[in-house]
């Protein structure tokens, strides 16, 4: 079982951790409109709003947030606090640098913990002079601040009790908090304009400086008609994933005719769908996009202030501004969506790395000090509820790395993940997610205690978010159709967190299993033991992992390398991570040690032979096949394992290819193609030897080199290296082909390989042999369309040391 990979800063102001803990909310959904009055005493507590059993309804009409009523004439505000006893809705004409124009006390209804203000567009809009976008933000009071009147943002101590109090909370009303249901955010925290990261601190030092001049305010967005195209409707089976860095895609493409002046945007994203296309991917799956703190990466002086990766996330609902060519107030969000049309019209879904483990608040300032955190949102409305917390109530747990788990078992906290996701689906049009450290999610305690650990995963329990999403969101079936992909991280940090095949049905999951299995295998031999029914379980589909639940092979997302470690290119040029360099290539702090990568002996030429293999491995597998951006032209990272921070030339994907990339590009899209061309590698269920009566299928059949089918001892064995495979594609509907051969040698040397069987009537044609000799020839390119037989029943087939041979009969 492989450590699961470690997790590291993704902010340049976040800096400093301690074990943490978050806690959730409860579902609220009322608006309580109330007087316009500014500064006026809160009024009686609503009606309670009874909760109705209509989950999914509710999902699609949840009103927390800030949103124009039917009539554009009034914008309601909402917001969720079972804890605080006072706050304050304060409206904005500009976001950065500027004081508010006027504040409003919001009224709770005791029911539902929801704080509502609705306020008059035209009151706004003539009495304080508020005639185009309404930027607004909170401040709440609490126990351990309560509300003095005589608090004003120059007497700015009054009514301080505590930073963090025996029940976990931390109000502070110097602190501006963003709406945690903000559709967007105006600005990144720290940015070319503020530099000053403690205006949003607590502690002694911190606590009475007025973050509100610099504070993102959030931003009402009114209702925007953009379209995001038809969604396709295939089966998860048939796609070809593309993990790829949204800016990295495009920001030094300058000679594929995308917009110029919007080079790293969503727009020319949307713009490469065509290339993409026609490389053979079906789903782009983008690094997070959630609104991270990033902008100020243009200006920093070294890369300890960049944050590229984008996995601290500010808002679970707003489109990371830095990313749209159009940062005007609602540009972010109609070019998103444009985006997402320009995928869609090109047939590829739109999946998206989302963080609903952590959130950007981060953790503890200084290890081992309860006072000093981060107060921007979350935590200032409701600690206890969106994080979870040590049994002492003081300290965040945290399993992630980065800052303190949130608090996915709590009702009110789960529903912001289920109504964030919601939104994104049904709004922004996004096909699926990819859930970052999802087995946080599985977590069943929101609060550690004196009997139970702070993180505890449980894949049935039917109220962890792990649960709730898939019983609420509509996962796309089997066979396609509407729906959602759900795909797992099946990790996170300590305790029982490593869940690879222990998710609920209807999850996929990231396997790490089957990248570790070829990585060790093709660049350990000698060191790592893996035998051929390893080899074997993960060419099929790995149902060791994913069939004891029901699951299908499309459970299975197949991997050799992913954004957070090598490229496919480094994983067989790099002997080890050298993450020490200077920038624009480093440095980058932590990385994993154990790779099992290999340089080949220094050759380029193995090198390149052993990227067709990784390739070959993915392409030729049951499962979901994922490449990560620039794979398909052997991109490099120049052997830096862990670029999370690196928002620069040498990690942005670079299109200026020599011969060899090209040569690569070209095998990889044929690769694909193949792989599309034969429904046999696409299995929906797991290969039968039988029918449900017993009879003889042979869908699929194991060979030695030898011509004879492998027994245990050979199966079981890692001295043996060597192992071939026939799939009876006459078996799948929609084949062309009588049966599909496949050998690998991972031996050092060659290997006489006896081909079995082709069929009555039918020899074998060679489609591929990924070995060096190929590319002195020209043809190590995949022959969709094989001419030359190479015989039937018995022939021999030389295969070269760490080679794989692809074979159809016809």
């Amino acid at each position: 079982m492989m450590t699961p990979p470690r997790r590291h800063r993704r902010s340049p102001w976040l800096t400093r951790w301690h074990p943490l803990v978050a806690a959730g909310l409860a579902s609220a959904l009322v608006s309580c409109a109330a007087s316009e009055t500014p500064d006026e005493a809160p009024a009686p507590a609503a009606p309670a709003v009874e909760d109705t059993a209509q989950r999914k309804q509710e999902l699609l009409t949840w009103t927390l947030g800030a949103k124009y009523d039917s009539t554009q004439a009034n914008i309601d505000f909402n917001v969720y606090s079972s804890r605080a006893t006072r706050i304050e809705v304060w409206i904005y004409k500009t976001a950065l640098g500027a004081q508010e124009v006027v504040k409003y006390v919001m009224t709770k209804n005791a029911t539902t913990n929801v704080w509502s203000k609705s306020v008059s567009v035209s009151t706004l809009k003539n009495t304080y002079g508020v005639t185009g976008t309404v930027y607004y933000g909170y401040r709440a009071w609490g126990p351990n601040w309560p509300y003095d009147a005589s608090w004003t943002k120059t007497n700015n101590a009054a009514g301080f009790i505590a930073d963090v109090d025996t029940a976990g909370n931390r109000f502070n009303p110097n602190k501006l908090l963003w709406d945690p249901y903000a559709l967007e955010l105006s600005h990144d925290p720290v940015n070319p304009s503020n530099a000053d990261a403690t205006v949003f601190a607590s502690g002694p030092t911190h606590r009475y400086k007025d973050s509100g001049p610099y504070a993102p305010k959030s931003i009402v967005l009114p209702p925007d008609a953009t379209a995001t195209g038809t969604k396709p409707t295939r089966a998860f089976k048939d796609d070809v994933v593309y993990e790829v860095h949204l800016r990295g895609l495009t920001k030094q493409d300058t000679g594929s005719g995308l917009d110029a002046a919007c080079l790293g945007t969503y727009k020319t994203a949307g713009q490469k769908a065509a290339q993409l296309a026609a490389l053979g991917v079906t789903a782009v799956e983008f690094l997070p996009l959630h609104e991270t703190d990033n902008g100020n990466n243009d200006t920093v002086a070294s890369t300890a202030g960049d944050n590229y990766w984008g996995y601290m996330n500010l808002s679970y609902f707003a489109p990371d501004r830095r990313y749209a060519c159009d940062q005007t107030p609602g540009g972010p969000t109609r070019e998103f969506k444009s985006m997402v049309k320009a995928f869609h019209d090109a047939g590829i879904k739109v999946l998206v790395d989302v963080v609903y483990n952590h959130t950007g608040e981060g953790g503890g300032w200084v290890s081992g000090d309860p006072t000093t955190y981060n107060v921007m949102s979350y935590r200032g409305l409701d600690n206890p509820t969106y994080y979870s917390l040590t049994k002492d109530m003081k300290f965040n747990w945290d399993n992630t790395g980065v800052g303190g788990n949130f608090n996915t078992r709590n009702p009110t906290a789960r529903n912001v993940i289920l109504h964030s996701l919601s939104y994104w689906k049904d709004t922004l049009g996004v096909d699926g997610f990819r859930f970052d450290l999802a087995s946080v999610l599985g977590n069943i305690y929101e609060h550690e205690t004196a009997t139970t650990p702070g993180y505890e995963y449980n894949r049935d329990d039917p109220n962890t978010a792990l649960n709730q999403i898939t019983t609420q969101l509509d996962p796309r079936p089997e066979g396609g159709g509407a729906g959602t992909d759900f795909i797992a991280e099946p990790w996170a940090i300590g305790g029982n967190s490593y869940q690879v095949g222990n998710f609920p049905a209807k999850w996929r999951e990231w396997n790490g299993a089957f990248r570790d299995t070829f990585r060790k295998d093709q660049n350990q031999l000698g060191v790592e033991n893996v035998t051929p029914a390893d080899l074997a379980t993960r060419f099929a589909g790995s149902s060791d992992l994913y069939s004891d639940d029901g699951r299908k092979p499309a459970a299975s997302v197949n991997f050799m390398v992913a954004h957070d470690g090598f490229t496919l290119k480094d994983l067989y040029s790099c002997n080890s991570k050298d993450n020490t360099q200077a920038w624009p290539k480093g440095p980058s702090d932590g990385g994993e040690d154990s790779n099992h990568s290999w340089d080949q002996g220094g050759s380029a030429a193995l090198q390149r032979q052993a990227a067709r293999n990784g390739l070959a491995f993915l392409m030729l597998s049951a499962g979901v096949p994922m490449l990560t951006g620039g794979d398909e032209f052997l991109r490099t990272q120049y052997c830096n394992n862990n670029a999370y921070n690196l928002d620069s030339n040498a990690n942005w994907l670079n299109y200026a290819w020599s011969a060899d990339q090209s040569n690569f590009r070209l095998f990889a899209k044929n690769l694909i193609a193949f792989r599309k061309a034969h429904p046999a590698l696409r299995p929906a269920e797991f290969y039968k030897t039988n029918d449900n009566n017993g009879n003889v299928m042979e869908q699929h059949r194991w060979f030695k080199p030898d011509g004879f089918v492998p027994d245990a001892a050979y199966f079981n064995s890692a001295s043996n290296h060597a192992l071939a495979y026939r799939i009876d594609a006459s078996e799948f509907s929609g084949e062309t082909v009588g049966a599909i051969y496949v050998a690998y040698n991972g031996w050092s040397a060659a290997v006489n390989f006896s081909l079995p069987w082709p069929g009555n009537g039918k020899q074998w044609y060679r489609v591929t042999d990924t070995c060096s000799w190929s590319e002195s020839l020209g043809v190590d390119q995949v022959l969709l369309n094989p001419v030359t037989a190479l015989g039937g029943e018995a022939t021999n087939y030389s295969l070269c040391g760490r080679g794989v041979l692809v074979l159809v009969a016809k």
